[in-house]
């Protein structure tokens, strides 16, 4: 079969189109799925990059099968699985192999989709959805009335969350890097967008000095400490990514005086501990996009042959819209 692999880190040039793949074999806890389409991830050019080389949390070796999110159809079905069968439209996250045509997936990571979502859309949403869900309702528990910063609001996921915080009732400021990516958030609910320079005071000022009750931080060192300022006293720093880099001399300290802040660096996988877990946040998913308040916006279709583009333009900060590979065209 056809497939990108990875044998060793790097660029993109080191992620290898091969057509002589192995079929995988089904093992026990496992399906195979045929995949139809795979969703192309920031987390795909970490892996590529090497940074999950020692991770306990995402447990990814080489050599390997890049794609850590993808939708199909179960073709196979292992030993000691019972809730899913040969033909079940599926979806699944945080289990690398979909940039195949054909993936082995533990059932604890695989949901089933809605008849009504394409397999583009579920393999778009699924990440960054489920991400979104479990930052604002288990993190921050955010509810009507509430405010909150986004930053990097035109990203992915900074537009799930733009999206889920407007339709439980919150107050939403955002950030992003230009004006054009501003009035993406705005676009996608926000009730102020602003580039980043002095967007402490800015949050200041439209909150009468007061501060928002959670922060979502994806980019880490060049925003973290004013992302303090930004937020009202014992209020909640979700800092979930580092794409500015890491912030590696931070003193507990500086939380207490900046108003006994806490601060969390969550990761998705402790939050999609087991089947029922996953299914409930893709259903919620699933749900919210059918009825129309959740929009996926796809940047892009792209094929095996070509993935390697999108890894340069993600690498390079110039992918906005979320980007799928299609592998097989014809599953219903």
């Amino acid at each position: 079969m056809k497939a990108i692999t990875l044998h060793t880190y790097g660029g993109p040039e080191v992620a290898q189109l091969r057509h002589d793949v192995p079929k995988p074999q089904v093992i026990a806890g496992h399906v195979l799925v045929q995949v139809a389409c795979a969703g192309i991830n920031f987390m795909d050019i970490h892996t590529r990059q090497g940074k999950y080389a020692r991770s306990a949390t995402y447990p990814v070796r080489l050599p390997c099968t890049l794609g850590m999110e993808g939708a199909g159809v179960v073709v196979e079905v292992g030993a000691d699985v019972s809730h899913l069968h040969v033909g079940d439209r599926v979806a699944w996250c945080i289990a690398w192999g979909a940039y195949a045509e054909y993936a082995c997936v533990p059932v604890d990571k695989v949901a089933q989709i809605p008849t009504a979502i394409p397999f583009d859309q579920a393999a778009a949403a699924m990440f960054q959805g489920s991400t979104a869900h479990y930052l604002i309702e288990d993190v921050a528990r955010l509810k009507a009335g509430d405010t909150c910063l986004i930053h990097a609001a035109s990203g992915s996921i900074g537009q799930w969350l733009v999206q889920m915080a407007r339709r439980l009732g919150a107050t939403v400021f955002t950030t992003g890097s230009t004006a054009e990516k501003c009035a993406i958030a705005l676009e996608r609910g926000a009730h102020h967008a602003w580039t980043y320079d002095g967007f402490a005071e800015r949050v200041l000022e439209a909150t009468d000095g007061r501060g928002v009750d959670v922060v979502f931080d994806s980019l880490g060192k060049t925003t973290l400490r004013d992302s303090f300022r930004a937020c009202r006293t014992r209020g909640l720093i979700v800092n979930y990514g580092n794409v500015s880099g890491s912030l590696t001399d931070l003193d507990p300290m500086e939380l207490g005086e900046a108003g006994s802040l806490f601060l969390t660096r969550p990761r998705l996988a402790d939050h999609m501990a087991d089947g029922p877990t996953v299914q409930r946040r893709a259903n919620a998913v699933f749900a919210a996009m059918l009825e129309g308040s959740l929009t996926v916006e796809i940047e892009g279709h792209y094929t095996l042959e070509t993935v390697k583009q999108v890894h340069e333009r993600i690498e390079a900060r110039q992918q906005i819209g979320k980007a799928v590979l299609w592998l097989e065209r014809n599953l219903h």
